[in-house]
């Protein structure tokens, strides 16, 4: 994850986003970019009036989401996805998905301008705190992004941290990262965290479902992560295992069972520092 700047209107888009020759969309991502940087912890979560083109986006993005949802993902996240029940005929207010998430799980979302610095990402949810983008991906090519949108980060985390299960998965990871003081201990938490809750699979009644925010915020990658390899389950194979982020994943890990992606991942999180990373490295 990289820094960006809420004050400037031309942001760094990566040469394949549907936006980057936008100039209208390039000034409405400043502008919803300053409401984060208005933010500030404790303070009321200020509001962002959608237009009615990104309420359109949500829409028909959720609704798709919706259904594939109930094909492809997991037990757990179907149910708290029920229990959340976001709007799905607008784009809805950090504040109000903030208020509903503390109650049921303790956590908060908090905006910010943009894409933060990774050990910022993953130090606040130590706090118990998900940091959110508010901008919307663009409304030419609704079921794409290339980068972390409010889609992502709502349906995708905040339906996640609707559920107890997962929200003690989430604070044992921003646990791990503060303890993982050396770049590269950090790095190998990094890839446990991106091949597991954002593209995680596991087993679930005879067929390969997914738990991963990634794939469940994906539209088009949610259909076709049976394609991928499928390896087994193994903390150090997730730990050492390239990725790029700007294409469908072609190497997923499944677990046998939710209860060991829980049981294990779980531990790994709790007792994750640099001293573990060089006994499972050997370095």
């Amino acid at each position: 994850m990289a820094t960006r700047t809420s004050t400037d209107t031309n942001f760094d888009l990566p040469e394949d986003h549907p936006g980057v020759s936008d100039s209208s969309y390039r000034a409405r991502r400043a502008a919803i970019a300053m409401v984060g940087e208005q933010y500030r912890p404790g303070e009321p979560i200020p509001d962002v009036e959608y237009t009615a083109e990104e309420d359109g986006v949500w829409r028909t993005v959720s609704a798709e989401l919706g259904r594939k949802h109930k094909k492809y993902a997991v037990r757990e996240y179907v149910d708290a996805e029920a229990t959340l029940h976001l709007p799905t005929d607008r784009v809805p207010q950090l504040r109000e998905v903030d208020a509903r998430v503390h109650e049921l799980s303790g956590w908060h979302i908090n905006p910010v301008p943009g894409l933060v610095p990774t050990r910022v990402f993953y130090g606040a949810l130590a706090a118990r705190r998900f940091l959110s983008t508010q901008y919307i991906r663009h409304h030419s090519v609704p079921f794409y992004t290339p980068e972390p949108d409010i889609i992502h980060e709502i349906i995708g985390h905040a339906n996640m941290l609707a559920s107890p299960t997962f929200a003690d998965l989430y604070y044992a990871a921003g646990q791990a990262s503060v303890r993982a003081e050396s770049d590269s201990a950090h790095d190998f938490f990094s890839r446990v965290w991106w091949f597991t809750l954002e593209f995680g699979v596991v087993w679930e009644d005879g067929d390969l479902k997914t738990y991963g925010a990634g794939l469940l915020s994906s539209f088009g990658e949610i259909e076709e992560y049976r394609k991928a390899e499928v390896r087994p389950w193994d903390i150090v194979a997730m730990g050492t295992q390239d990725y790029d982020i700007t294409k469908y994943q072609p190497v997923l890990f499944g677990a046998e069972s939710f209860d060991r992606v829980v049981d294990e991942l779980g531990t790994f999180f709790f007792g994750y520092d640099d001293d573990v990373y060089h006994r499972l490295t050997r370095t």
